[in-house]
């Protein structure tokens, strides 16, 4: 199942619309959660990017500031088609900051640059923050408003989106390639791995949309910690638990694939191992690679969710989301965009 084909929570779409018809249609800000030291062998740098991929930025901050590519570091990976904000280091070791404002690519701009005492680790950050704007948006504006309702008081499907299947799924076929005994690299192996787990995991997201359990308990629950990757269950669900879930403190979760049994129990477990097994080569190469069982939660939840239509046609979202989710698991469900 693609990812365009997942279920959705609040029945049928109400709206189709063009999404990123230029790059200022998506803009995305990094929350790191923290500030730099202000002192350290690293430059901390705040970038502004319009039409460039992350990865590129990094080797070319790496080649102007004269270090290995290794010496730069990045939370997260920023849409290409986009404008993003968000924070590189660079390792310079006894040696001074080269002239960031000089830096030769106009869709890139050094807006800040200080000292720190750490590289940037993947995945090192709180949130992001998003700015779309949908265009040509055609169909139910008061569903419109309905579904946008729901989503603030209720959050979506914590779905995968289709960046991490790549260019019509090709991940997916590259991932059962490697399992058959293709060799990869180091990083491509990572992606791939990544890709087959998020598969089953969608899937199952996707039976427990159609069953209308995404946001409640079941028997056998594990249960995540919102804002943290820290997990924890089964236990019976009581009031205590249910007053959690209804505050958003706590999600319920679903399987990311590895070797052995899941920590769930019940009937939780009972789904998620139906599910694998209809993706059993994708599991069976997880636990011949030796992942370990991890979980992800099926809700998410938007923060300060706020919408206004700019004309007849164009309506403008904001929200912030923990890192890791991904944005258009909350437009898929208010349009079908193209």
């Amino acid at each position: 199942m693609s990812v365009s084909e997942l279920p959705t929570a609040y029945g049928s779409v109400p709206l189709t619309a063009r999404l990123r018809a230029t790059p200022e249609d998506f803009q995305v800000e990094e929350l790191l959660g923290y500030d730099a030291d202000g002192a350290g062998e690293h430059a901390l740098l705040w970038v502004e990017k319009r039409g460039a991929n992350t990865d590129w930025v990094a080797r070319e901050l790496a080649k102007f500031a004269g270090v290995p590519p290794v010496n730069v570091g990045y939370a997260g990976m920023k849409d290409r088609h986009a404008v993003t904000r968000q924070a590189f280091s660079v390792q310079l070791p006894g040696r001074a900051d080269p002239d960031w404002s000089a830096f030769p690519h106009e869709e890139v701009k050094v807006l800040a640059a200080t000292r720190h005492s750490r590289k940037l680790k993947r995945g090192g950050l709180r949130g992001n923050r998003f700015v779309i704007v949908l265009r040509e948006v055609q169909g139910d504006r008061e569903g419109a408003g309905r579904v946008l309702e729901q989503i603030a008081a209720r959050g979506v499907p914590n779905y995968f989106g289709e960046q991490r299947f790549g260019r019509e799924g090709g991940n997916l076929v590259q991932a059962r390639a490697m399992f058959a005994g293709r060799r990869v690299d180091r990083d491509k192996r990572s992606m791939l791995l990544s890709a087959a787990r998020s598969q089953i995991f969608n899937s199952v997201l996707a039976e427990r949309v159609e069953q209308g359990s995404w946001d409640t308990a079941l028997e056998g629950e594990i249960w995540a910690l919102a804002g943290s990757r820290s997990w924890f269950g089964p236990e019976p669900f009581d009031a205590t638990l249910a007053a959690r879930l209804a505050q958003g403190d706590i999600h319920p979760t679903g399987p990311l694939w590895g070797e052995g049994e899941p920590a769930s129990r019940g009937v939780v477990a009972e789904l998620e191992q139906r599910i694998a097994a209809e993706w059993r080569d994708l599991a069976d190469g997880l636990a011949a690679a030796r992942m370990t069982h991890d979980r992800r939660a099926l809700r998410l939840l938007p923060v300060g969710l706020a919408w206004s239509w700019l004309s007849e046609d164009v309506l403008e979202m904001r929200f912030e989301l923990p890192a890791g989710a991904y944005a258009t698991t909350v437009v898929r469900e208010l349009a079908t965009t193209g």
